[in-house]
């Protein structure tokens, strides 16, 4: 029965490439016009699953929020499970050179190994580490769609201030940051449908080859692989870790938002454009949509999340509850004005209601429900926000201002 359901997905998939009037920016059937997005009502963020009224940051902590964790993970994500026999972990530093980007850097290159009598898998973490900076110093740890094995990690031919794939690591370095990068694929699939060579395989019980309809997809494992990464920079002198940043754009803005809500050990997240399971609101059926996720990409969420498509009101949580697990963390959404697909007003949306919880801590939220003008960033509160001009990509604007939105809430 599984393989023949493996095989109707993989059809489907091929499906999609054979035929372009499926393609999303063709798609008949997404909505684009704020006038038509359905009526909905939102979970309350601070009523709990017994129906008590959460009055106070410590109710929040002890009561509601552990339930709201669970009921992602359960629903929407997938739970990582424990594996039946225990994963050693190992970390090997196999480059250092501090005469990077002409001495202003220096480039570690750490793998991470992970084995059990089940198998073994491998992740590998860059870290360019600003040589003036007094140590230790803050990070983001970037969430990239790039090798870090590749050309596109090393110094730009034509631009010396920036990374091969454009990320501009010169300003990133001149502010004291340090910046560590983990590739999304090293440990899953970008569309895995077997878990066949996955880090899944390693926690199966006796007998299990697939994960349970419960059990962590695609953006659960990136999630899992960002805490991992952070495992190893609790060993590294030259990191602060209680200031790394997490930041991830598009499919690895999603996997940021998971990873920061339940690794608390991250001190501010990033969300860059993310969207549908990221921080657009799956009530609004705006853009992508959850019935257009599971058919595009069936494991990145667990499979219990395929119940709701197409009755998304019957979620007991949203994703300002996703964004309201930062709290009192500080957070950053951001949005492009020409990326409908992602539902900017969404976005907005989310990270907007989230406020009611990080006003129980005594911190601000978002101050309007309107969305502000493109290019006014909001940096001066816990959850900050921007929409530029443009569309899908992370342009050196946005890069501006996580900078300065981090130098607000992470440099001491």
């Amino acid at each position: 029965m599984k393989n023949i359901y493996r095989f109707f997905v993989i059809l489907l998939m091929c499906t999609t490439v054979v035929f372009p009037r499926q393609q999303k920016e063709l798609d008949s059937d997404v909505n684009y016009d704020e006038a038509k997005v359905p009526n909905y009502t939102l979970p309350s963020l601070l009523v709990s699953t017994q129906g008590d009224s959460i009055q106070t940051a410590a109710e929040w902590v002890s009561i509601r929020r552990p339930q709201i964790v669970a009921l992602f993970a359960n629903l929407i994500y997938g739970v990582v499970p424990s594996p039946e026999t225990p994963v050693a972990t190992d970390y090997k530093v196999e480059e250092v050179n501090k005469t990077f980007m002409d001495g202003r850097a220096t480039r570690k290159k750490v793998r991470i190994i992970f084995r059990n009598v089940k198998g073994r898998a491998e992740m590998t973490v860059l870290l360019f580490i600003p040589n003036n900076a007094a140590k230790p110093v803050p990070a983001f740890m970037e969430l990239s769609f790039d090798d870090n094995n590749s050309a596109k990690m090393d110094v730009h031919p034509n631009h010396p201030d920036r990374l091969g794939n454009g990320w501009p690591l010169g300003e990133i370095l001149k502010k004291g940051y340090a910046l560590v990068t983990v590739y999304h694929a090293d440990l899953i699939g970008h569309n895995e449908v077997d878990f066949d060579r996955s880090i899944q395989r390693l926690f199966y019980k006796t007998g299990q080859s697939f994960p349970k309809a419960n059990e962590w997809g695609v953006l659960a494992t990136i999630s899992w692989s960002a805490s991992r990464a952070m495992d190893y920079l609790q060993t590294d002198e030259d990191i602060d870790q209680s200031r790394v940043a997490l930041m991830g754009h598009s499919k690895l803005g999603k996997a940021t938002l998971w990873a920061a809500a339940q690794d608390q050990r991250f001190a501010l997240a990033i969300s860059a454009q993310s969207g549908c399971a990221g921080a657009a609101l799956w009530r609004r059926r705006s853009g992508e949509t959850l019935q257009k996720m599971v058919t595009r990409f069936p494991y990145w969420l667990c499979r219990n999340a395929w119940k709701f498509v197409n009755n998304e009101a019957d979620l007991p949580v949203d994703q300002h509850m996703l964004i309201a697990l930062m709290a009192p963390r500080p957070v950053y959404v951001a949005g492009a004005v020409d990326d409908h697909w992602a539902d900017p007003r969404g976005e907005y949306l989310s990270a907007y209601h989230a406020g009611e919880v990080y006003r129980l801590f005594g911190k601000k939220g978002l101050p309007l429900s309107e969305s502000p003008e493109p290019a006014q960033p909001i940096l001066d509160r816990q959850i900050g926000y921007h929409i530029r001009p443009g569309g899908h990509s992370v342009a050196d604007y946005d890069w501006k201002q996580f900078l300065n939105f981090a130098d607000r809430h992470l440099k001491k």
